[in-house]
């Protein structure tokens, strides 16, 4: 019998799912206490995290029995992978579990902010009428939606884009411009500066690597469409959040809707408050109900199966 840890939320009929088979302890707080983290990795033969866990460091040197770390999620920028696998542990992410979650939050994201009139509840209570600065708004269908990171949240993400009538254009470094998958998705391939200059929204779908660490720096987002939105569901450093919140307060960008950060949680941030055309929330795109709990079970899984 292993011993598996349990260190972040998961759903937990697939926690049941393993205690059936294996010692496990599941504390979702446990994250947040790193020397007790510590101290509890020492014995486990699995370390089951989400993305606020650093698989690196002190707490890669205290799994010394362990041989599976199981990923509640899909970007691996908080797992020293290269370092695990030199020391036999298997990493396994829940690839395309959450691909629906995060591609529905991409899409309502983009609809709310082209059409820009969904923050008006309090004007209007308040016997306030701003018909006429609100009229104004993008339907979607038609716009072009440019979509960087082409992966299996990247096609969902096109799927339901195509459903509501925008054309979509990719980018996608790890794929040559004339590869299959654009053709079958019914997109087309873009160079990265096209897409940026020609998309009415462009949505991030790339793991953090030095390549996209700063990829939306001021000069690019400058060179989006004026009006354009920007979504960002990947990783934080990917995007320049003063560049953005400078670009909102000039209307140059239209909008933006950020779901993930540099630190997380995120500090106050002076720049960000009262931002105009501002969507900011807890790195929760790829969370919900139903993606829990395929996400979870998933790796419940794959766990009992490399412990078979």
């Amino acid at each position: 019998m292993a011993r598996i840890v349990i260190c972040e939320f998961m759903d937990e009929r697939a926690v049941a799912r393993l205690a059936a088979a294996h010692e496990v302890l599941y504390d979702p707080q446990l994250v947040g206490d790193a020397a007790r983290l510590r101290a509890e990795a020492a014995t486990a033969d699995v370390l089951v995290v989400r993305n606020l866990t650093q698989v690196r460091g002190e707490l890669l040197a205290a799994l010394t029995r362990c041989k599976v770390v199981g990923r509640l999620g899909v970007g691996l920028d908080n797992i020293d992978v290269p370092a695990c696998e030199a020391r036999g542990i298997k990493v396994i992410p829940a690839t395309g579990a959450n691909a629906l979650s995060v591609a529905e939050y991409v899409i309502a994201s983009t609809m709310l902010l082209l059409r820009g009139a969904f923050a008006s509840s309090a004007a209007v209570a308040a016997g306030q009428w701003p018909r006429a600065a609100l009229g104004n708004g993008r339907e979607t269908a038609g716009q072009v939606l440019g979509i960087i990171g082409f992966g299996s949240i990247g096609q969902t993400t096109a799927r339901l884009a195509r459903g509501l009538g925008m054309q979509v254009i990719a980018y996608d470094a790890m794929l040559a411009p004339d590869a299959p998958v654009f053709a079958q998705a019914g997109v087309c391939y873009a160079a990265l500066d096209e897409l940026i200059a020609g998309a009415d929204a462009v949505t991030l779908h790339v793991p953090l690597v030095d390549s996209t660490r700063g990829l939306f720096n001021a000069e690019r987002i400058a060179r989006m469409k004026k009006g354009a939105v920007l979504v960002n569901t990947s990783r934080g450093h990917i995007v320049d959040l003063a560049a953005v919140a400078a670009a909102l307060r000039d209307g140059r960008l239209g909008g933006a809707a950020i779901d993930v950060f540099d630190v997380e949680p995120l500090p106050a941030t002076v720049s960000l408050q009262d931002c105009p055309n501002l969507v900011l929330t807890p790195h929760i795109s790829g969370v919900s109900t139903q993606s829990n709990e395929r996400v979870s079970f998933m790796v419940a899984e794959k766990v009992l199966e490399s412990l078979s």
